[in-house]
């Protein structure tokens, strides 16, 4: 395999149509569907916690981190997390999942959640969310709603519904 020069770099607001694209080309139509994404109609995604990775000039990844309520306690929804089908098993998502989760425990954030595959994301710390504990606005396979604590005791005291949380 061939060694990326890859750059890993915060989202700019140029980016956006080239991010919308990729998201159009890995998840399709039926993305706006899911419950995450309804999550994230409600607020804008958090521009100092969003990452773009970068292949020469071309943009082949990207992280988003969103602000939302669960329940009282303030949050982040991750994702989507997308990489170019092309650049995919070369370690372009972790390297953004790492730049992102670093950035929001910089920031003194507590608490990530998403809803994702628990064998993937749990080698970055994530774990199930106890069932019940936390409701989203939609149906949700339980098994693959994760939070990762950035304080320990954060996720204890999130109980409720998960909803936007413009900033």
């Amino acid at each position: 395999m061939t060694e990326l020069s890859l750059i890993i770099r915060p989202e700019l607001p140029v980016d956006s149509d080239a991010i919308e694209r990729l998201h159009e080309r890995t998840f399709g139509p039926g993305r706006f569907a899911r419950t995450a994404s309804r999550l994230r109609e409600g607020a804008s995604h958090d521009m100092t916690l969003s990452f773009t990775a970068l292949v020469g000039t071309l943009l082949v990844g990207s992280i988003r981190l969103t602000p939302i309520t669960a329940g009282t306690k303030p949050a982040f929804m991750l994702g989507p997390l997308t990489v170019e089908p092309a650049f995919e098993n070369r370690g372009i998502g972790g390297a953004l999942m790492r730049r992102s989760i670093d950035a929001a425990r910089e920031k003194g954030h507590s608490l990530i959640l998403l809803v994702g595959d628990e064998p993937y994301y749990k080698r970055f710390g994530f774990k199930r969310i106890p069932y019940h504990q936390l409701t989203l606005p939609g149906p949700v396979n339980l098994d693959r709603f994760l939070a990762l604590e950035l304080v320990e005791g954060a996720l204890a005291e999130a109980r409720g519904p998960v909803t936007p949380r413009p900033e």
